[in-house]
């Protein structure tokens, strides 16, 4: 992902002004890794209790619960997604300035190939309808789609503007954050071929993307601090709520009907889903700076966000400086 965000204790201050009760949430629990370099994605295997961290050119692989260490997977360079599909025992992680996806073993976590992609591969997922791993390209402006069974690609899908995220509904169409043109390209799963062009009105830019399939609503993050729901029919927004600043990730907790802004200003915007068009901003529950990827575990129903200590940041650079021996995972919960 790469939207910007702000370590100032002022932000955080300006954040909760806006802020209702969230006293309901707590950081429960926070789970120190080593190593260096940046991060991005994580993915929580609901088929266990691995949580997949990206950092730098590797993998972590935690315990959930404990946060203990089941395991690291080193790349060449730059991690930033991944994406299991349990049913051929394979993970996918995509590989950044590498341009490729590198398949691993679930069982031993042996790296098993190399496919390659559209230029800096980034976000990634698996589509259940169409069976296929899909990658957002953010240099080329399009995506890959990787056949699982082959490890090859099938199909490349070109968008007029960077894909920052994408998810399916299960149904047979994919939805991207096209964060160039700040709209959701709507993507058949069976041509791969863009149908539809929505705009994010009112948001602006576009980052993180999740979605309720049974309602059928996108929750998507904008460059304006802004998170708007939309309706996955027809493209219609139906809510627009604010963010803390540097809204990135979002999640969607389809137990509880949640869904959630991963802010980096250090905060996480909580939206209460009561129907498929009624919405309720619950407020921003305080976490720590840098936390601008989530994960959602459905079973459990936690959320994790990465997060760390940082230099002072400088006009020349894109992202302040993490402190060596910072980096942690925060879960977050109700009570």
């Amino acid at each position: 992902m790469k939207t910007p965000y702000f370590l100032a204790a002022m932000l955080l201050t300006a954040a909760v002004s806006y802020a209702q009760t969230t006293s309901s949430y707590h950081i429960s629990a926070a789970f120190a890794i080593k190593g260096g370099g940046g991060y991005d994605y994580m993915t929580v295997d609901p088929a266990s209790e691995k949580l997949y961290v990206t950092y730098g050119s590797q993998v972590n692989i935690l315990n959930k619960t404990t946060g203990d260490s089941l395991g690291v997977i080193h790349v060449e360079k730059d991690a930033h997604g991944i994406a299991l599909v349990p049913s051929l025992g394979k993970g996918y992680i995509s590989n950044g300035t590498l341009n490729q996806v590198l398949v691993f073993d679930l069982a031993t976590n042996k790296l098993l190939a190399h496919v390659p992609t559209g230029q800096f591969t980034d976000a990634i997922f698996y589509d259940d309808f169409s069976k296929k791993v899909i990658t957002c390209n953010g240099r080329s402006k399009n995506m890959t789609v990787i056949d699982p069974t082959a490890d090859a690609v099938v199909a490349t899908v070109q968008l007029s503007g960077w894909p920052e995220t994408a998810v399916s509904d299960g149904k047979g169409h994919l939805y991207v954050n096209n964060a160039e043109k700040a709209e959701i390209d709507v993507i058949d799963a069976t041509t791969f071929k863009v149908t539809h062009h929505w705009p994010n009105k009112p948001g602006t830019g576009a980052s993180g993307l999740s979605m309720d399939r049974q309602a059928m609503r996108l929750f998507a993050t904008c460059g304006n601090k802004r998170l708007i729901v939309m309706d996955a029919t027809n493209g219609k927004v139906v809510a627009s709520f604010p963010t803390g600043d540097g809204a990135d990730g979002a999640g969607f907790d389809n137990g509880l009907k949640t869904a959630y802004s991963a802010n980096g200003e250090g905060t996480l915007t909580v939206i209460q889903e009561l129907s498929a068009n009624k919405f309720r901003l619950v407020g921003n529950v305080i976490t720590k700076p840098g936390t601008r990827t989530i994960a959602v575990d459905q079973k459990t129903h936690k959320v994790y966000l990465p997060s760390a200590s940082f230099k002072p940041a400088t006009k020349d650079t894109f992202r302040p400086e993490m402190v060596p021996g910072t980096f942690e995972i925060l879960t977050v919960e109700r009570k």
